[in-house]
């Protein structure tokens, strides 16, 4: 392979982030996502990831829950204090006390060990993509606009009278998918295979979790919302009035 190549190849690759202290695991992933043109650094404590964010550009993280020291929530935390890409979590514990907090604090999808490698590919295919899927044309800024918020779909952020914010992957993606649709009352199901990609099983968590986090940012009153509109027994609805 020529210099010239080498250098193209290396440009058009996306990078992830592994961050677990099971090395082995850590090796045979980025073997794994080597076979879709996905490049990979590994690190097996928080601290390290942490560093390693602030030296390099990546299009995803792979985070561990259990590790020593510094654990998963904590670590997750950290990124979100200034980060807003995808994060794919996985743990060890099958509950859903686990998977929750980790949505809450700013996950994006999760998985629970031991999982099928070729389910994992999947999903990371499928974060990168929506992370990276949404960009101006000719340079021009894409954006809607609502009463009280705008949607810049180049830069994935949002800007109400609180200022400007940038958004997690799922965040974003769930946002944009019901405010294209204003006005449309969207089951739990319909918003679950556009935002996640994958086939609905009846688990609302993810929904509720990204929801909550979601009026938290843009409402004034979460309590009350003014753009997501909860259709009981049903799913979700953007405020055709906004």
């Amino acid at each position: 392979m020529t210099e010239e190549q080498n250098t193209e190849r290396s440009y058009t690759m996306n990078k992830v982030l592994i961050i677990d202290d099971d090395k082995e695991l850590c090796t045979l992933i980025k073997r794994s996502v080597l076979s879709e043109n996905i490049e990979a650094d590994i690190c097996n404590t928080g601290k390290e990831g942490l560093k390693k964010l602030k030296e390099k550009e990546y299009q995803l993280v792979i985070l561990d829950v259990m590790m020593p020291d510094m654990d998963g929530f904590e670590t997750l935390e950290e990124i979100r204090k200034g980060n807003s890409l995808p994060i794919l979590m996985f743990t060890s514990k099958n509950d859903s006390a686990s998977k929750v907090r980790g949505l809450r604090a700013g996950a994006d999808d999760y998985l629970t060990k031991p999982f099928d490698m070729d389910e994992l590919i999947a999903r990371i295919v499928s974060l990168i993509r929506r992370y990276t899927r949404f960009n101006g044309q000719d340079g021009t800024p894409q954006q809607l606009d609502f009463d009280g918020l705008k949607i810049d779909l180049e830069n994935r952020s949002i800007t109400t009278v609180n200022g400007t914010f940038e958004l997690p992957p799922k965040e974003f993606d769930l946002l944009l998918f019901c405010a294209k649709n204003q006005g449309k009352i969207l089951t739990k199901q319909r918003i679950y295979e556009e935002v996640w990609g994958e086939e609905y099983f009846y688990d609302d968590s993810n929904i509720m979790a990204i929801i909550s986090r979601l009026r938290k940012k843009i409402e004034a009153n979460p309590g009350s919302p003014k753009y997501i509109q909860t259709i009981k027994g049903i799913g979700y609805r953007f405020n055709k009035e906004v």
